[in-house]
């Protein structure tokens, strides 16, 4: 997401991107150089052949590669986006470094939220079976469900986890939570189906009422592309 956000900022400062899929169609970034490929580490030596000014990693996942450009000299920027407020953040951040106006980007994040979202339904958003996590309000998720009205069940719950904003639920807690609506994420092949031949599926309100949703990883659990993000809050939209 970083390297679409920076693109869509100005696309002549973008001189290397990573491997994802997320960026294989996107004809904005044909040409440009893949220093990384799927979830490969990146290529330093191919960075810095660039010459870049400024290389952009995810807090976590990128630690490693920005601490060894850091000792080359190389100016870095970690960031993390896991709220509305962080993505503005760092769209004004990247606008001051490459001496733009963020304004016009940040005014088409608006055109993303559908205005007045109260109904304040209770949501549970499940992201693997084993175990069974979902995600809490410190996640790029949780601060999204809130955009839109929804009562996100484990916004509150702050349990240990090897993974910020995540929260691991036993079959019982998610019988408890019984939501009106169930949002199912993509990250694991044949999910939905998985979980399925939980016992407590057929037991739910969101089951029983037909308000399962799918949802691809990208855009809802990690942010992704601003493409994602637009995708994600159009079905979030036809939801709530």
């Amino acid at each position: 997401m970083l390297l679409i956000l920076s693109s869509q900022l100005d696309q002549t400062k973008l001189v290397g991107i990573s491997g994802s899929s997320l960026f294989k169609k996107d004809s904005r970034l044909q040409g440009i150089t893949h220093i990384s490929e799927g979830q490969n580490a990146p290529n330093l030596e191919k960075i810095v052949s660039l010459k870049p000014d400024l290389v952009i990693g995810a807090t976590g996942f990128s630690n490693v590669p920005l601490q060894k450009l850091q000792q080359l000299e190389i100016p870095t920027l970690s960031t993390k986006v896991n709220s509305w407020h962080s993505l503005e953040e760092l769209t004004k951040t990247l606008a001051n470094k490459i001496d733009i106006d963020p304004q016009p980007l940040l005014n088409s994040y608006k055109n993303f939220l559908t205005a007045n979202q109260n109904q304040n339904i209770s949501t549970l958003i499940l992201v693997s079976r084993q175990p069974i996590l979902t995600q809490n309000k410190n996640s790029w998720a949780g601060d999204l469900m809130s955009k839109f009205g929804a009562k996100n069940i484990p916004s509150e719950l702050q349990r240990n986890s090897p993974i910020g904003g995540y929260v691991t639920l036993s079959a019982e807690k998610v019988l408890e939570a019984n939501p009106d609506v169930l949002i199912i994420v993509n990250a694991e092949p044949h999910l939905l189906n998985s979980l399925k031949e939980e016992p407590f599926w057929q037991e739910l309100k969101a089951t029983k009422n037909n308000r399962v949703y799918v949802f691809d990883y990208y855009g809802l659990v990690n942010p992704g592309s601003l493409n994602a993000i637009e995708k994600a809050c159009q079905e979030l939209e036809k939801v709530f």
